[in-house]
């Protein structure tokens, strides 16, 4: 193993994965949903500087390569688990997130019995976008579940009129309840679309693994 500056990131970005899950253990929330963000967004953004360092200073290695992929994949199965856990097991999460599941231990169950072979799956343009997509939908959606608490925090023990009242414009908004509540939806709307996108990428790009798979699948007759 080499231990150059590509390395190291992506080693780190390895130890976040389970670090995101962690923040919830010692910390209240909102506090969690904000430090799992920003541990996610900073360990995403190592994903972009460890390739681009790596081409750059031509540090590409073979324990780079192995390890990379797997980073990804600890980052965004795990992330899932949490988002998908804080939703209250949503269906409009846990499909999507079932899917990505579903696809990333196909892909890496085939990758292994392809040993050598799998070399030929070369990663495409579109499993980039897959993984970048993937990131953006689950970092917004830890902001969502951020604003969610905050704007049910605010609302606790209040009068569901007077609830109303503020959010209509009605009554003065003291609290900051509008914007609370405006920042949940959008959240949640954004979020909630670019995870379904990723799904589709997600399957897509499956499907399209498998299927450059088959020839290497056959019997030798």
């Amino acid at each position: 193993m080499t231990w150059n500056i590509p390395n190291i990131l992506t080693i780190l970005r390895l130890l976040a994965a389970p670090g995101v899950a962690i923040m919830f253990l010692y910390f209240s929330r909102p506090y969690a949903d904000w430090f799992a963000l920003i541990l996610f967004v900073a360990a995403a953004l190592t994903d972009w500087f460890d390739g681009y360092l790596a081409r750059a200073w031509n540090q590409q290695t073979k324990f780079g390569a192995m390890l990379d992929p797997i980073a990804d994949k600890a980052m965004v199965v795990i992330a899932l688990l949490v988002v998908t856990g804080f939703s209250g097991m949503n269906p409009w999460i846990l499909l999507p997130s079932t899917l990505i599941v579903f696809r990333e231990v196909f892909v890496s169950g085939l990758r292994e019995f392809l040993g050598n072979d799998a070399s030929k799956l070369a990663v495409t343009k579109l499993a980039k976008w897959k993984t970048t997509a993937q990131m953006i939908a689950l970092a917004v959606l830890f902001a969502k579940g951020a604003f969610e608490h905050y704007y049910i925090g605010s609302t606790v023990g209040m009068d569901p009129n007077l609830v109303d009242a503020i959010l209509s414009g009605e009554e003065e908004d003291v609290i900051g309840l509008r914007w609370k509540e405006r920042g949940w939806e959008l959240s949640w709307t954004i979020g909630i679309i670019l995870l379904w996108i990723a799904a589709a990428l997600t399957v897509i790009t499956g499907w399209d693994y498998f299927r450059k798979s088959i020839p290497l699948l056959k019997d030798d007759t």
